[in-house]
C-alpha cells in the first residue's frame, strides 16, 4: 500500500514539476499594466487593478497580486501612476480618408466668419500655381460669429472669395459634406453660367439644389447631390497624396486613443488603398468599411462574392453605408413637416427609397449589413419602413441582422420605440448636439426638438444600444468632446446651465460604453474587443485623468496620453 501511494505521489509532483517548468512560457505575460483605475466595460467586473497580456490578447484581468503571476523578467510593466486606462475606443461614424485629407487642404472647421475663410483662401493662393485647385472643409454658415450682409436663403455668396481668388479655381465643402462652395473660377470651368432660356436646365438636380438670387445667378453654394457640378471636375488624388492622408489618419485616430474606426461609405480606390496598407503592415486601426452605396456595380460584385471579415481583425467588409437625406445644416434633412425657418422646403431624399428597399433585401440575402445615413425625421422613417418589409419578407434571415441608421439624429416620437421593435441600431454622434442645438431649434422649432432630437436616453431606455462617434471630418476627431456631450448635453463652451433637454443625457457608463463594446456590438465584433476581458484583443487607451469621475466642468480637460494597439504602445504623449 505504502509502495502504491508512493508512486501516485511522484506521478502528481511529476505532473507539478511539468506544469511548473511549461506553465511560465505557456502563460506569462508580454506586458502588464496596473496603477490606476481600470474600467473594463465588462459588467462582470467594471473596475480592475491589473490587466496582464500576451502578445495581442487579454490573458487577465483582476487583481495586481493575481496579475503578478503572468510576470516574467521579460513582461513589459506599465504604471498608469494613477492615470486612468478604458478599452480602446472606436469611431462609431467617420470618415477616415476624409480624417487624413482634411489635414492636408485647408481645414475650416474652426472658421467663425466668412472673413477668415475668405483669409485662408487668400493666403494659400500666395504658394498655389495659377489654375490650381484649391480645396478644404469644414465651414459652417450656422456657427460663424457674424452674418455677411449678402447672403441668400441664409448661406454667403461667392463674390468676395472669387475677388481673392481669380485664377484659382475653389471648392470649400461645408462641415457636414453636404454642400459646398465655390468660386467664379471653379463655376466658368464646370460650365455653370446663367444663360437665357436653356440656361434654367443646368441648375435642375435631382436630389440636389443650386442656391441662386433673385436674379437667377448662382451663389456659389451647391446643396447636396448639385455638388457633382462641381466636384467632378477636380483632379483625383494621386497614390502619393492617397498614401500620405492615409498615415496622417492612423496617426490621428492614435493621439485620441482610437483603435477601431467605422468607416462609413468607401469605393474601389480606397479598398485597394486598404488592401494595400493592411499587406504592408500599416493599418494600425481596426477598420470596419462600409461600401459606399453610390456604386451599384460594387455592391453587386460584393453580394456575390460575400463578406470578407478579417481572421486579424483589421480590416473588415461586411456592411453597405447609404446616403439617403442631407443635413439639418444645409437644410437638406428630409423631414415630414418644412422647416421652421424656411416655409415649403422639406429637404431632399438623395437616394431613391426603391433603392433602401432594393438593398435592405440584397442585406439579408447575402449576409451584408444595411447602415443609412438619416438625419430628418422623414428619412428615418422611410427607412424603418423598409427595412421593416425586408424583415417581414425573409424573417428567417432576419434574427441577427443589426441594420443601423447613421445619425438618427431627428426622430418622430412615433418612431423612437421601432428602433429596438426593429433590432435597428442608432449610430449618433453625441457632439452634433454640441455644435448643432443652438441654431437646430431655428430649423425645426421647439417642439420637435424636444420631442424628437438627440434621443439618447429614450433610445436606451427603449432596449436599443447607441454606437457614438464624431462624423469626423464633419467635426473633429475628438472622443472627448463626444463623450462630454454625451453626458452634459452642452456646447464645447459649457451652455446653457444643466444642458439641452437635460432628460436625455447619458450617463457616463452609458457613454463609455457607446464608444467601446456598444460601438462594438454594432459591427458584430463584441466577442474580441469592446471590453477588457480574457481573450480579447489588447487595444487600450489612457488618460491624465479619470474621466468616469472628475467634475463634469473638467471633463474637456481630459487627455489621452498613452494608446495601445494589439498589445503594442503605438502613441505616447510628451510631457
Amino acid at each position: 500500500m505504502r509502495s502504491r501511494n508512493s508512486f501516485k505521489l511522484s506521478a502528481v509532483l511529476a505532473v507539478i514539476l511539468l506544469i511548473g517548468c511549461s506553465g511560465p512560457d505557456k502563460e506569462s505575460a508580454t506586458l502588464l499594466i496596473h496603477g490606476g483605475p481600470i474600467y473594463t466595460v465588462d459588467t462582470t467586473q467594471t473596475i480592475v487593478e491589473a490587466v496582464a497580456v500576451r502578445d495581442n490578447l487579454i490573458l487577465f484581468a483582476g487583481s495586481l497580486e493575481e496579475a503578478e503571476m503572468y510576470k516574467t523578467d521579460q513582461t513589459q510593466v506599465i504604471d498608469l501612476e494613477g492615470k486612468t486606462m478604458t478599452p480602446g475606443l472606436i469611431e462609431g461614424h467617420g470618415h477616415f480618408m476624409g480624417l487624413g485629407y482634411n489635414e492636408l487642404s485647408l481645414d475650416l472647421i474652426n472658421t467663425t466668419s466668412y472673413q477668415q475663410i475668405i483669409d485662408a483662401v487668400a493666403e494659400k493662393v500666395k504658394t498655389a500655381e495659377p489654375g490650381e485647385w484649391i480645396t478644404g472643409r469644414g465651414w459652417h454658415q450656422s456657427k460663424w460669429d457674424s452674418i455677411p450682409a449678402d447672403t441668400v436663403l441664409g448661406f454667403q455668396t461667392h463674390d468676395r472669395l472669387s475677388e481673392v481668388s481669380p485664377d484659382n479655381p475653389v471648392y470649400l465643402r461645408h462641415a457636414s459634406g453636404h454642400a459646398g462652395f465655390a468660386n467664379a473660377k471653379a463655376m466658368e470651368i464646370a460650365g455653370i453660367q446663367v444663360l437665357p432660356r436653356e440656361g434654367i436646365d443646368q441648375f435642375e438636380v435631382e436630389g440636389g439644389e443650386v442656391i441662386r438670387d433673385a436674379l437667377g445667378r448662382p451663389t456659389g453654394v451647391f446643396n447636396e447631390r448639385a455638388q457633382t457640378l462641381i466636384t467632378k471636375h477636380i483632379p483625383a488624388n494621386t497614390p502619393e497624396t492617397d498614401r500620405q492622408a492615409f498615415e496622417l489618419a492612423v496617426a490621428a485616430c492614435h493621439r485620441h486613443g482610437i483603435t477601431g474606426f467605422h468607416d462609413a461609405g468607401i469605393g474601389r480606390g480606397t479598398i485597394a488603398l486598404y488592401e494595400k496598407m493592411k499587406a504592408e503592415d500599416k493599418m494600425k486601426v481596426r477598420m470596419y468599411a462600409m461600401l459606399t452605396g453610390w456604386d451599384k456595380e460594387l455592391l453587386n460584385e460584393w453580394y456575390d462574392r460575400g463578406m470578407m471579415v478579417d481572421p486579424d481583425h483589421e480590416f473588415t467588409i461586411r456592411s453597405v453605408k447609404l446616403n439617403c437625406d442631407g443635413a439639418l445644416g444645409s437644410r437638406g434633412a428630409w423631414l415630414l413637416e418644412p422647416y421652421s425657418d424656411r416655409p415649403g422646403h422639406y429637404g431632399h431624399e438623395t437616394l431613391p427609397m426603391e433603392f433602401v428597399a432594393e438593398s435592405a433585401l440584397n442585406g439579408l440575402q447575402h449576409g451584408f449589413q444595411i447602415c443609412s445615413h438619416a438625419i430628418g425625421d422623414r428619412a428615418n422613417r422611410e427607412i424603418l419602413d423598409r427595412y421593416e418589409a425586408a424583415f417581414v419578407e425573409f424573417p428567417e434571415l432576419a434574427n441577427d441582422h443589426r441594420y443601423r441608421i447613421e445619425h438618427a439624429q431627428h426622430l418622430h416620437p412615433d418612431d423612437i420605440p421601432r428602433f429596438a421593435e426593429l433590432g435597428v441600431i442608432p449610430a449618433m454622434q453625441a457632439v452634433h448636439l454640441s455644435s448643432d442645438r443652438p441654431w437646430a431649434i431655428d430649423r425645426l422649432g421647439e417642439k420637435r426638438i424636444v420631442e424628437g432630437a438627440y434621443m439618447w436616453q429614450a433610445l436606451l431606455r427603449s432596449g436599443i444600444p447607441i454606437v457614438n462617434g464624431t462624423d469626423v471630418p464633419v467635426e473633429p476627431l475628438n472622443p472627448i468632446a463626444s463623450f462630454y456631450a454625451s453626458v452634459s448635453r452642452k456646447t464645447l463652451k459649457g451652455t446653457p446651465e444643466g444642458g439641452y433637454e437635460p432628460e436625455q443625457k447619458m450617463t457616463r457608463e452609458q457613454a463609455l460604453r457607446s464608444y467601446t463594446l456598444d460601438a462594438a456590438y454594432g459591427a458584430f465584433e463584441e466577442d474580441i474587443k469592446g471590453s477588457i476581458e480574457p481573450g480579447k484583443l489588447a487595444d487600450f487607451a489612457i488618460y491624465n485623468q479619470d474621466l468616469m469621475q472628475v467634475p463634469e466642468d473638467k471633463l474637456l480637460e481630459t487627455d489621452v496620453i498613452m494608446t495601445i494597439f494589439n498589445g503594442e504602445v503605438v502613441f505616447e504623449k510628451e510631457d
